[in-house]
């Protein structure tokens, strides 16, 4: 962790503890900033855009198997000669064709030395490789599309990491600022009981039970004073920075299906945990075809250029050249079982990944179902948890009138201001429950996105890095004839990763809440 990150996360456990902490800074952060910055800055996102682009290039590595090959060869070699006395008048062949060609000055104990040398340029044209090289770019195309919605499902992820760590930092707020609304009460009540125990109205034991409660308060606000500090150090982890005077969250009803079947449905075609599973299937079941296309045979053109004579003394005259032009043709015959074994272990992988697509549907329904009870409940439990807050404002405030007036005790009272508490911050947990939930439900369905919640900021988009490398260097004209070729004649016919369109863009992205009206306004006139 880099010191900068460190001081951050730091920053934000440190700054929960302080009075400061939850003062109002210059300009408000909106859940759409804190989305905004965690799309462009978010570690885990950046990475696997780096991994999607590394992806990219196998769709490249594959087509290279239509594409010509080229190398360079040059070797040197010293040799030298030992002569008996009878042959040192005979010639020496000096090139390795078999033909004495020069009658070399020996020394005078029958050795030479020869340097020579060889150059060739050589050349392998595939022209038709029984469908493995259409196989495999099949297969890299079915790995590329299970990449993009692998990416897709990681931003899913982060920005449903932000929501939660934008809506529980809101939460722990509120519920510090309850927690300390409590205890400046119960310090109120407990100055108020001494006072009246001094001229003899109320007992000792109305006042300890006062201190009780305001001690047990002092303790709880220390909790949520530290549970603010956990909830800001996650959101500065994902979001990249503090939170500073977070706005109300904006409604995300403009993307929320009707009910659980229309966000069955719209999971079924775009969860990207799903179409990653499916894409991956087609990828292996273009493998399967890459294993049987390996008793195809193959047809391929190999070209020769090449020089090779002495290089001390050097004469370019006496170097010989050599042209070779073939037509290689390749038929597998017998490989031990190696081929059958393989074609067996893909298929297999494909089955496994079949059974997988209806793993991952069961999975995505489960989320939505699961995600869809809660913010029922949740729903119903922000009508139900503001009506027993508005009772026990008014209970408590009785409560307090009646203390007075000799009808109710001290502990009654206290207890009216614990519950009335208690059900502030049921409500509070409600409202963060039914939010969070309603993510979730989005997240499952696909419709977590940015291009949803903010169409303004430029779009990272991965289609980009491949349309880029399709002609990138190493491209020829003639593989696309030859591509053609390839995957027309194949037996059996080789499968096509085919892409499926996604979800249109919803509008109109996040919004700020309404303003609340403002009080004149909405009183009735007289």
């Amino acid at each position: 962790m880099s010191k900068s990150l460190r001081g951050r996360l730091l920053a934000a456990i440190f700054s929960a503890g302080v009075a400061g902490a939850f003062a109002a800074p210059a300009c408000a952060e909106t859940l759409a900033d804190a989305i905004a910055l965690a799309y462009d800055t978010n570690p885990s996102l950046q990475a696997q855009r780096a991994t999607q682009r590394s992806l990219d290039e196998n769709y490249v590595q594959a087509r290279s198997g239509w594409r010509p090959q080229i190398s360079l060869q040059g070797a040197a070699a010293f040799t030298e000669f030992a002569s008996p006395s009878a042959a040192r008048t005979q010639a020496i062949d000096t090139n390795g064709d078999g033909v004495p060609d020069t009658v070399l000055p020996l020394q005078g104990d029958g050795r030479n030395f020869i340097n020579s040398g060889s150059l060739g340029l050589n050349l392998s044209q595939p022209i038709w490789t029984g469908g493995r090289t259409a196989a495999a770019v099949s297969a890299a195309e079915g790995d590329i599309l299970s990449g993009r919605e692998t990416l897709r499902r990681v931003e899913s992820q982060v920005l449903l990491t932000v929501v939660q760590a934008y809506v529980d930092v809101r939460r722990d707020q509120e519920g510090v600022r309850i927690r300390q609304l409590n205890v400046e009460v119960l310090r109120k009540q407990l100055e108020e009981s001494k006072a009246r125990a001094d001229v003899g109205e109320l007992t000792r034991t109305d006042v300890a039970q006062s201190e009780s409660r305001l001690a047990a308060a002092q303790a709880l606000l220390q909790t949520a004073i530290a549970q603010l500090g956990i909830s800001r150090a996650n959101y500065a982890a994902v979001v990249g920075q503090n939170p500073g005077d977070l706005t109300p969250e904006p409604t995300l009803a403009f993307l929320m299906p009707n009910n659980p079947d229309d966000a069955f449905g719209i999971a079924e075609r775009f969860s990207p945990l799903l179409r990653a599973q499916q894409f991956a299937e087609q990828a292996s079941r273009a493998r399967v075809a890459a294993a049987r296309a390996e008793r195809m045979p193959s047809v391929s053109l190999r070209g020769t250029l090449g020089f090779s004579g002495s290089v001390q003394p050097f004469d370019s005259g006496r170097w010989s050249k050599e042209i070779q032009g073939l037509a290689v043709v390749t038929v597998p015959i017998f490989t031990g079982g190696l081929t059958s074994s393989r074609i067996r272990q893909s298929v297999e992988r494909n089955n496994t990944d079949k059974i997988n697509i209806e793993t991952q549907r069961r999975a995505v329904l489960q989320t939505i179902t699961q995600a869809w009870n809660q913010l029922v409940a949740s729903r119903a439990n922000i009508d139900s948890t503001a009506e027993a807050v508005r009772a026990a404002q008014i209970a408590a405030e009785g409560t307090t009138l009646e203390q007075k007036l000799g009808l109710r005790t001290t502990l009654d009272v206290l207890n009216a201001e614990q519950e009335l508490r208690n059900n502030e911050l049921t409500a509070v947990a409600a409202k963060h429950d039914a939010y969070l939930s309603e993510a979730t439900v989005l997240a499952a369905m696909g419709r977590l996105e940015a291009k949803d919640l903010i169409p303004s900021i430029t779009q990272y988009d991965p289609k980009r890095n491949f349309h880029k490398l399709r002609f990138t260097l190493g491209y020829v004209p003639w593989e696309e004839p030859i591509s053609v070729v390839d995957r027309v004649v194949a037996f059996p016919p080789i499968p096509i990763s085919a892409d499926r369109p996604g979800e249109a863009p919803i509008g109109p992205g996040l919004q700020p809440p309404p303003a609340a009206a403002p009080a004149a306004a909405s009183a009735p006139k007289k």
